[in-house]
């Protein structure tokens, strides 16, 4: 058993508690990591406002990168010295997503079996079955995926959740390819990746759309060819007007970032026929598609898509992406707002609803290899 120190939300909508937690010795297809760096994601904040659901308490983080330093005894995929990326959905091999070659919708995905607790025994709930605001975690061994040593734990933790996310809609789902058109709406850390991956994968025109002209900005640092404020222009109309010099009457692809029916609504609108929307914005459970004539969904074609992590295998993005930002044509720094210690969490929440991050990070001590 090891004792660390962890973030963790006790309770419905209160500041979240720096604490001692126990964390156990892996088990039969269990890892412990020693975390190096965990970003701060807006689903740690759902978390603690009890938007995901009500099983408190919660260990929170999940974006995270670090060191393998002991796994259960029938566990090869990695081994202690490792240094990995954690993600949340470690594929089965076994269902019927997997055995039909889409492991990236697998139904089936693991977490480790044991639980974390608090130092009275109270079991924790490790958010999205990582709890990665800690100096140790316990996850189910698939859950780590092995890259290059040598790359900054800060910037390549982010592939774990959001910054995955978003380069997978582009890439994975969207399949944008060399000479499309692509606009993205909302800006934020999700929203920046999308465009990030866009631009990666060769897209002529990359249209970023927010109300939010600092996101704007950071989105023309990215590689967005094309800014639109929503706030003061129609985006429909916008995106529409910027892609008509090759006949066009929309994007090839629009994705909605931000996960709201109005916004979604105009990721339908604004895409060319036979154009495909991507969601990747998660709604609340409240939220209805919009009222839009039957016939529009017929006589524009194209394809309807939600996109679950960036439609992401890790065990073959991490390695890719980490690759590419070794080489210099992926900067995942961009995305590392400012490095923060494990105390500062809840003030690191106050600035990404302000809208003033795309990501803080919370980094630990140095690898020994460092």
């Amino acid at each position: 058993m090891h004792q660390v120190q962890a973030v963790v939300a006790l309770a419905k909508g209160e500041p979240v508690t720096l604490t001692t937690i126990n964390v156990p010795d892996p088990g039969p297809g269990e890892a412990l990591v020693q975390v190096q760096a965990c970003g701060v994601c807006h689903t740690d904040l759902h978390y603690r406002e009890g938007g995901i659901n009500d099983e408190f308490p919660f260990l929170l983080g999940h974006e995270a990168a670090g060191v393998v330093e002991a796994v259960g005894d029938d566990v090869t995929s990695v081994a202690p010295g490792d240094f990995v990326v954690l993600n949340w959905r470690a594929v089965c091999g076994n269902c019927r997503a997997c055995n039909r070659g889409e492991p990236w919708y697998c139904f089936d995905t693991h977490n480790a079996t044991q639980k974390m607790t608090l130092e009275d025994g109270t079991p924790l709930s490790p958010a999205l079955g990582i709890g990665s605001f800690a100096e140790k975690t316990l996850v189910a061994a698939g859950q780590c995926t092995k890259v290059d040593p040598t790359a900054r734990a800060a910037a390549v933790g982010l592939l774990g959740c959001g910054v995955m996310a978003g380069l997978g809609a582009a890439i994975n789902t969207g399949n944008v390819g060399r000479g499309s058109s692509v606009a993205v709406i909302g800006c934020g850390g999700v929203g920046a990746a999308a465009i990030a991956g866009a631009v990666l994968a060769g897209a002529s025109k990359v249209i970023a759309v927010d109300i939010d002209d600092r996101k704007l900005e950071t989105a023309r640092s990215m590689g967005a060819t094309h800014t639109v404020n929503s706030k003061e222009t129609d985006p429909v109309e916008a995106i529409k007007a910027i892609c008509t010099d090759d006949g066009s009457d929309g994007a090839d692809v629009v994705i909605d970032a931000v996960g709201r029916p109005e916004t979604w609504k105009q990721a339908f609108y604004a895409r060319d026929l036979a154009g495909t929307v991507v969601l990747v914005g998660v709604p609340t459970p409240d939220m209805m598609i919009p009222e839009i004539p039957l016939i529009d969904v017929f006589g524009r074609g194209g394809s309807l898509k939600s996109s679950w992590y960036g439609d992401c295998l890790p065990s073959r993005d991490f390695p890719m992406l980490v690759d590419l930002y070794q080489q210099g044509r992926l900067d995942l720094d961009a995305f590392v707002s400012g490095e923060i210690g494990l105390g500062d969490v809840e003030d690191a929440f106050e600035k990404m609803h302000r809208g003033e991050v795309l990501r803080s990070v919370v980094v630990f001590a140095p690898r020994d290899d460092a």
